[in-house]
């Protein structure tokens, strides 16, 4: 069977959010069934405003069905000496389902993301690797990024929760 390599559009929505609950689940393991349909929910928004705007999904489908997905999100800062033009890409969500790994299609999905990055004009495009899929990336040309900031976050919603 051929794999198709596209784009998706908003009517392949139910499909991407089925992607990104399973990279979810192999990422961060199984998850309450509450926290799914959280997810879930939030997402169905998400692309329905995002979508070809500044989120865009590179799918492998084959038979009309989405075996592997790459995230490709825009993000504009204010331009410095590292991005000067000031749009710069984050990949998420770089996964295949099980039975189609290892035949290539997640390195046509980041070449096709790499393809479209350059027509946009970004700066560069980074991402966080896991074991994986580091080897993958280092193939494609994707360079490890030391920096000399430590990496940091507040979690808002947690400390939130607990005022209330």
């Amino acid at each position: 069977m051929e794999v198709e390599y596209l784009q998706a559009v908003l009517s392949d929505v139910e499909q991407i959010i089925r992607m990104r609950l399973a990279y979810i689940r192999d990422d961060f393991g199984p998850q309450t069934p509450e926290t799914e349909k959280t997810i879930e929910n939030q997402l169905k928004d998400y692309f329905r405003i995002h979508l070809g705007k500044d989120c865009f999904v590179f799918a492998a489908k084959e038979n009309e069905t989405i075996v592997a997905t790459a995230f490709l999100m825009i993000v504009e800062k204010p331009a410095n000496p590292h991005f000067l033009h000031g749009k710069i890409g984050d990949v998420l969500n770089v996964y295949t389902v099980p039975e189609k790994r290892r035949q290539g299609i997640a390195g046509k999905l980041m070449k096709m993301m790499i393809d479209y990055g350059s027509k946009l004009g970004l700066d560069f495009i980074e991402l966080k690797a896991t074991a994986d899929g580091y080897p993958l990336y280092k193939k494609l040309g994707f360079e490890d990024s030391p920096c000399e900031y430590k990496e940091m976050k507040y979690i808002i919603l947690e400390k939130s929760i607990g005022n209330i």
